[in-house]
């Protein structure tokens, strides 16, 4: 029997306080809606609540209050679903959520697992009330979720924060010199979710008035210490942006800071667009800080020369010397940084040296912080270094991945359909591979780039949010196209271009199978050349990137023989699989297999030589 009943009130009405004396000393979970906008709630005492928004101004254009009411609720359960609710509704898209980001909480309680088990059902009550469009797997796999500012902090995450916000309140307030700010973590520990959640949090601040303050601020909440008035003075003409360097990632976030209130796409910037623009910053973030570029030879030879214009505005002269993190420092008068220094891709991203100098310059000063607890991946803590080793030939061991998915694929075809699978059942599962192979499908009009097992792969037919287009499934991702981007399966391809040397046990890098022609030039503004051993970096990184994308579950299959005998020694051989049809079957076929010995062939298929990617 349904625990849980969900009452409707015109915001213009009382609620009636002798019907239901819940209304008045009850932990209920409430939303207020009008036009395109919602408010999610938690009170003890709906009728006071109601009452205290239906004379605020900043809610004058709500129309309906919903009141859920739970038979078995306490005050942690209530505030949980909340923040679910909140979550859930920024992530649909349907309304604009407008409330602060500040109190959405991730706190344990006594059996949380038994109340979190009625969530799907009170979702479910409320989509068919038509608050919400799309189910929670749909809302899930969104950017607009993944990306949202409406975050559950995790408490190093949330320290992260806090500690961001006292040093530059004590900056603002005491008139010390600005100095960077670096925050440092591997893939999965929540970079960029602190990112967006700080500029979330740091509008909210600056435009909070006494009245909301009053009404809706908590006084347990996690930031509350911020919401204060001299704080709030102190942000008054305090202009924010977010720099992020990939052009993928930054076309999603803008499209989340669109529907976010208190936040813009104008906030979200490329490198080249802050270098170009007249506006000086009060505090720039920079996700991704290691993808921003030093002088090279850039992708046109428009970018080449507005590198060198940029210089001059910025520096009075063009030294082949200054960097995009000189723009941003120029640009800004604070600035937190987020890196990761084996995430950098290509030799033009910020050298190894210039990263090293910023840690140390921030761990001098007191301004660093690191994330250390991989989140996103269900595979735990172990699954990063076990990774970072088998890609360096130097892992002795199985990682212990618990219910994870990891496995090797001997069949390329096999791999492909359990990734279908896996899209059917869960969503955003999806090939992704080194750049071993030539893109000859995107100048040649070639039917597809590579061979693999009797199965003909094309690369992303699009560079932004290919993840979510539609013809996704049928291709293969890029490292240019899935970092900072999350899935749930990865069918990740390690191509030709990483090999291994079993007598003398090293991993090295085979640059007649590498076609990212930027991923390899030497820079000849800075006189550098680039060894075999410099790429291998790299490309270790590229595959580090790819293979921490699934949070599910990662895939993997290795085309040289000898890393393929390497690495079997410490990934799960896969022994059976299901095949669903490849786009030409009419009809599911089922088959199970045991793994075989390889043939010591690369089973590669290239395609005619083609225009470099």
């Amino acid at each position: 029997m349904t625990a849980f009943e969900i009452r409707k009130f015109s915001m213009r009405e009382q609620l009636p306080e002798n019907d239901d004396a819940r209304l008045k000393n009850w932990p209920v979970v409430y939303a207020l809606n009008g036009g395109k906008k919602i408010y999610v709630g938690e009170t003890l005492s709906a009728t006071s609540r109601i009452r205290q928004h239906q004379a605020s101004e900043s809610k004058r254009d709500m129309q309906l209050v919903r009141l859920l009411l739970h038979e078995h609720f306490n005050k942690s359960a209530a505030l949980d679903l909340e923040s679910h609710l909140i979550r859930w509704l920024a992530g649909d898209g349907k309304y604009e959520v407008i409330n602060r980001n500040h109190g959405i909480v991730d706190a344990d309680y006594h059996d949380r697992e038994t109340y979190r088990d009625a969530f799907p059902e009170i979702f479910e009550a409320l989509r068919e009330a038509e608050i919400f469009e799309r189910s929670i797997p749909e809302i899930e796999n969104s950017d607009l979720f993944k990306l949202s500012p409406f975050k559950t902090l995790t408490p190093e995450q949330a320290l992260a924060v806090e500690d961001l916000l006292r040093a530059l309140r004590s900056s603002l307030e005491s008139g010390a010199e600005p100095r960077s700010l670096v925050i440092q973590g591997d893939p999965g520990t929540g970079k960029t979710v602190v990112a967006v959640y700080l500029m979330k949090l740091l509008s909210d601040i600056a435009t909070v008035t006494d009245e909301e303050i009053a009404e809706d601020l908590e006084g347990d909440s996690r930031f509350s210490e911020f919401f204060t008035p001299e704080f709030r003075e102190a942000l008054q003409d305090f202009t924010i942006g977010l720099v992020v360097p990939q052009q993928a990632l930054r076309k999603s976030i803008q499209a989340v800071f669109t529907r976010t209130p208190q936040l813009s796409k104008d906030m979200v910037l490329a490198p080249f667009s802050l270098g170009k623009s007249d506006q000086h910053y009060s505090l720039l973030i920079v996700d991704e800080t290691h993808r921003l570029n030093q002088r090279a030879n850039q992708s046109s030879g428009l970018r080449n020369r507005d590198f060198g214009e940029i210089n001059e505005k910025l520096f009075g002269n063009d030294s082949p010397l200054y960097t995009q993190l000189d723009w941003v420092r120029q640009k800004s008068d604070h600035q937190v940084l987020l890196l990761d220094a084996e995430q950098t891709v290509r030799p033009a991203d910020l050298s190894r040296e210039t990263i090293d100098g910023l840690v140390n310059e921030a761990t001098t000063g007191g301004k660093h912080v690191t994330l250390a607890s991989q989140l996103r991946l269900n595979a735990g803590d172990e699954y990063m270094p076990h990774i970072r080793r088998l890609l360096r030939g130097e892992e002795r061991a199985p990682a212990p991945v618990g219910d994870y998915e990891f496995c090797m694929y001997s069949d390329a075809s096999q791999m492909y359909a359990r990734i279908r699978q896996l899209d059917a059942e869960y969503g955003l599962a999806r090939m992704a591979a080194g750049y071993a192979w030539d893109w000859a499908t995107k100048s040649e009009g070639a039917a597809y780039d590579f061979e693999l097992d009797g199965v003909k792969f094309s690369w992303n037919s699009t560079d932004v949010d290919w993840v979510n287009s539609p013809n996704a499934l049928e291709e293969v991702g890029s490292i240019h196209t899935l970092q900072g981007y999350d899935l749930n399966y990865a069918g990740v391809i390690i191509g030709p271009d990483l090999r291994y040397d079993p007598e003398a046990g090293q991993v090295y890098f085979d640059r007649s199978n590498y076609f990212d022609t930027k991923g390899k030039e030497n820079n000849k503004k800075l006189g550098i050349q680039y060894t075999d051993d410099d790429i291998l970096d790299y490309v270790q990184n590229i595959y580090r990137v790819l293979l921490t994308r699934g949070i599910k579950g990662t895939l993997i299959y290795v085309c040289d023989p000898h890393l393929r005998d390497f690495m079997a020694r410490y990934i799960p051989q896969t022994e059976r699989a299901r095949r669903l049809p490849d786009r030409r079957d009419s009809s599911p076929i089922e088959v199970e297999y045991d793994v075989p010995a390889h043939d010591g062939s690369d089973g590669l298929t290239r395609s005619p030589e083609s225009a470099r990617r």
